[in-house]
């Protein structure tokens, strides 16, 4: 049979990871628009997910204003004015996430990624002690080669030899100056929680219950400071404070979700 150069050859493998994201298939949450452009900036491999990142093309174009175009927001990078966690990041679609600290010395200026209410990245501005550290979930708990105890956080990190009451699901507060553990918070009940995925993404409040099923997902039930219960798998539970006190500051709105009419009543207070 003559051969169509249309046709793929039998066989014939797909080269490589995707290297591009439309518009239209970008996360929500990175509130762009439909249309100006095709593309948006897909998120280069790194210590967070792909829809669960902001890439710092977005901050410094989109959210801090830095920036009018991607080649203004590499020009920047490359002048190593941005340092994330402490290091400096010079790639335009680095993925930062939940937590981390954007620094930028030149405006003495320090920033961390957090949710709002509604479950969307928030740029919070925070102060130069609080830029020091970060809190970090222990999503991994194992003994390495040699018989080193060591822990995997939600960013990527590994800690070797850390405290013997740290366990999966806790939550680390990590120096980002020392690179060490500085204190820790357990998943207990009535401790400060952020859940950050599903459909109360964003939202903060008070550990009140725990479920387990075995087999199946653990469920846990969080109750906010206006006295809404509403309950989310384990998985998506972050501890963020001792207590009813968060051990970071927290964006406007105070992760407490208003309903419709109590949003459209702050709204028509303010005209």
């Amino acid at each position: 049979p003559l051969f169509s150069p249309f046709e793929e050859k039998p066989g014939k493998m797909v080269r490589g990871p995707k290297k591009h994201l439309k518009r239209l298939n970008a996360p929500s949450h990175w509130m762009l628009d439909k249309l100006s452009g095709i593309f948006a900036p897909k998120p280069s491999q790194g210590p967070h997910k792909t829809r669960e990142c902001l890439p710092l093309l977005l901050i410094l174009r989109n959210r801090l204003k830095y920036a009018l175009t991607g080649k203004e927001v590499q020009q920047i990078l490359m002048q190593r004015h941005i340092k994330v966690d402490g290091k400096v990041r010079t790639d335009v679609t680095y993925p930062a996430g939940f937590m981390d600290v954007i620094e930028i010395d030149k405006t003495d200026e320090q920033f961390r990624l957090v949710y709002d209410s509604k479950g969307r990245f928030v740029v919070h501005r925070i102060g130069r002690e609080e830029a020091e550290y970060k809190l970090c979930k222990v999503k991994k708990l194992e003994v390495g080669k040699g018989g080193v105890p060591y822990i995997a956080t939600h960013d990527g990190r590994t800690i070797r030899y850390p405290d013997p009451d740290i366990k999966i699901n806790d939550s680390v507060m990590f120096n980002l100056k020392q690179n060490k553990i500085t204190d820790f918070v357990k998943f207990d009940v009535g401790n400060m929680a952020m859940v950050t995925g599903g459909h109360n993404n964003g939202r903060v409040g008070t550990i009140v219950h725990r479920e387990k099923h075995k087999g199946s997902f653990e469920i846990v039930h969080i109750e906010d400071s206006a006295g809404n219960r509403f309950a989310t798998r384990i998985s998506n539970v972050f501890v963020i404070g001792k207590g009813s006190t968060p051990l970071i500051s927290l964006p406007k709105g105070k992760g407490i979700k208003l309903s419709i009419l109590q949003e459209q009543a702050k709204r028509y207070a303010k005209e």
